[in-house]
């Protein structure tokens, strides 16, 4: 089922917003080059109850409708956290970037990481930038994340976007692994995370920034958590 966003596509030179249909949702894990960093990431997680993956990187789908601009999700109980990703989109053929969060409910996780990914919406940056502006200097990038915890705003994650696998080697090797439905338009891609400063644990709001200090600029994703009863 196609989902259709509304963007800002934004350029060193201008801004324009248009819809654009998101067909095909994936979700990267395990796409740390710093093996060191990847592996406190697994162990982190492991501590939760979620099993090793079989491989990595690892390409989980989920279902496009999950992606959402929108500044509020609602999760069910309050075993769920968010965790900051550079997002590639591929619209008619041409690659752009933005930020956005795999947020995921961690109870589910320790039974199956892709009913855990599909429980939870997305949460996007409304704004993107061709990833052509950004690529030559791709390593230098930041990513961030701010969580609000007991009323406390708290750096949850940071560090460059260089720990994880760079956006075209990340599809490349998606189409290695699918040769008969590779990266198309249509596509978005979650590159993978950093692990989180202090333990993954939930939140009430989640603020995530891709910085670009080249270029001066910025893309922000933030969302607040709205926990929903578990009644049985």
């Amino acid at each position: 089922m196609t989902k259709t966003l509304s963007l800002a596509f934004t350029t060193k030179t201008d801004s324009r917003t248009r819809a654009i249909p998101v067909d095909r949702a994936i979700i990267a894990g395990w796409t740390g080059r710093d093996r060191a960093a990847m592996e406190a990431h697994i162990a982190e997680l492991e501590e939760l109850g979620v099993k090793r993956p079989a491989r990595t990187p690892m390409f989980y789908r989920v279902a496009a409708s999950r992606f959402t601009t929108a500044g509020r999700i609602q999760v069910i109980g309050g075993t769920s956290s968010g965790e900051a990703e550079f997002v590639i989109l591929n619209v008619e053929g041409t690659l752009w970037v933005g930020v956005g969060s795999d947020h995921t409910d961690r109870e589910a996780e320790a039974i199956g990481v892709t009913l855990s990914k599909q429980m939870c919406d997305k949460p996007v940056s409304a704004e993107v930038w061709p990833l052509d502006e950004v690529y030559p200097h791709w390593d230098r990038l930041t990513l961030r994340a701010h969580a609000t915890i007991d009323g406390q705003r708290v750096l949850y994650q940071e560090g460059p976007v260089a720990a994880m696998l760079d956006p075209r080697d990340l599809i490349d090797r998606f189409n290695a692994e699918n040769p008969d439905a590779g990266h198309k338009a249509g596509d978005v891609i979650m590159g993978g995370t950093l692990p989180a400063i202090g333990g993954v644990r939930p939140a009430r709001r989640l603020d995530v920034d891709l910085v670009d200090p080249v270029l001066g600029r910025c893309l922000s994703c933030g969302y607040d958590i709205e926990e929903l009863p578990i009644l049985g």
